[in-house]
């Protein structure tokens, strides 16, 4: 029987990771990474570690994202996860995640709608956005599945700001960075503290297809592994690991998702470079 928190684990997905990463070569000035790339890329999921109960037989699934905009008018993704989950024992399961957010370019706001199906029956709509001004450091006002407010106590940062943070550490030769992070996962009032350890670069051929291509052939790259915590369970062990390789233009490749019972390695079988508007200095 495949236990209902691996279903909700796959739910957590990497949505908000990928979101930042797309946008996360932003403007910073001072050792900053080349400029922002838009772009659309696809993952293959397979099973690559099951737990020791053999409670996954196997795996597949597919990521797709799209990202657009720029420093000055923000920027948009649209994100789907799609894994269908055959356990051990019992019939085959099928998880659907999409969400569609907006960050504010300066950091300050974000806004988010995220759909989920299980076995094709809809789970509720959450929808919402998040501000942070002075006096208050993160009020989130929620409009689906039923509005509501609150106000969150503590830096928190937005995915695109989280990495920004992870890129300028990987060029300062830095290996750790912590940082609590917002992103309108689970009921929408979640924070996460997360861990993450970034490898040395890395210049060379890859092994995907889809990355082979001259833009990135030159370009360093950091393997990363970000942990993600429950804030009020840093001594639990996380809610999920995800590794891969970050480009200095926030391209991922060589994804790896470790939800505890069992891994996922994702394949990058698919990307577009696509056009960035000009005009914005920030």
């Amino acid at each position: 029987m495949l236990r209902k928190g691996v279903i909700c684990a796959l739910l957590l997905g990497p949505a908000a990771l990928l979101a930042g990463s797309a946008h996360s070569a932003g403007s910073d000035r001072a050792g900053s990474p080349p400029p922002l790339t838009a772009y659309r890329a696809v993952y293959n999921l397979s099973l690559a570690r099951s737990g020791e109960g053999g409670t996954l037989a196997s795996v597949r699934g597919r990521i797709a994202f799209d990202f657009s905009g720029t420093a000055c008018d923000g920027y948009v993704e649209n994100f789907q996860q799609v894994t269908e989950l055959q356990p051990a024992e019992g019939p085959l399961r099928l998880s659907d995640l999409r969400s569609r957010t907006f960050e504010g370019g300066d950091g300050k706001d974000f806004r988010f709608e995220i759909e989920s199906r299980l076995d094709n029956e809809p789970m509720e709509k959450l929808g919402g956005k998040a501000n942070k001004s002075a006096g208050v450091a993160l009020a989130i006002d929620l409009a689906k599945p039923a509005p509501r407010r609150a106000e969150l106590p503590g830096e928190a940062l937005f995915p695109a700001e989280h990495l920004r943070k992870i890129l300028r550490a990987a060029l300062a030769q830095e290996k750790i960075v912590e940082a609590r992070v917002y992103d309108g996962s689970d009921d929408g009032f979640r924070l996460l503290d997360t861990t993450t350890i970034i490898g040395k670069p890395v210049i060379g051929a890859v092994a995907e297809k889809a990355a082979q291509i001259e833009s990135l052939s030159k370009m360093r790259r950091w393997p990363v592994s970000i942990s993600y915590f429950d804030v009020k369970g840093k001594d639990a062990p996380p809610l999920y690991v995800m590794s891969f390789d970050l480009y200095e233009n926030g391209v991922s490749r060589a994804l790896n998702l470790d939800y505890g019972d069992f891994s996922l390695a994702g394949e990058m079988t698919e990307l577009s470079l696509l056009p960035t508007p000009a005009g914005c200095d920030r």
